[in-house]
């Protein structure tokens, strides 16, 4: 009897972002595509994780969009009661809310636009 040796999923991963990498630097594949590889071919550890954000960092991504609560609530599509508990320290910000607040104080709010 025969056994066969399941493929490494690790190798396939790197296998494929090599491939990937290597398409677009060729310009066979473009930024957008590349960037469109899912966490399927990454594994969990490839994408950056939601760092935690303070209530003091929470008013400096806001003051550096030079956006009002109320501003800020309605790109995160949240109520400015909310971003004002998260700017008082009285809620810590979780799921969405902060992977949005991440993605401003990395990016800017145009990444949001």
């Amino acid at each position: 009897m025969t056994t066969t040796k399941k493929p490494d999923s690790l190798s396939l991963s790197q296998e494929i972002m090599e491939m990937a990498s290597a398409q677009r630097r060729l310009g066979i594949m473009d930024e957008a595509t590349y960037h469109k590889i899912t966490v399927r071919h990454l594994g969990p550890d490839a994408l950056p994780t939601a760092e935690p954000i303070t209530s003091a960092e929470v008013r400096a991504v806001r003051e550096k969009a030079h956006l009002s609560q109320a501003a800020l609530a309605r790109y995160l599509n949240m109520t400015v009661s909310y971003v004002s508990q998260l700017e008082r320290g009285a809620a810590q910000a979780k799921g969405p809310a902060l992977a949005l607040l991440n993605v401003i104080r990395r990016k800017g709010i145009e990444a949001l636009s």
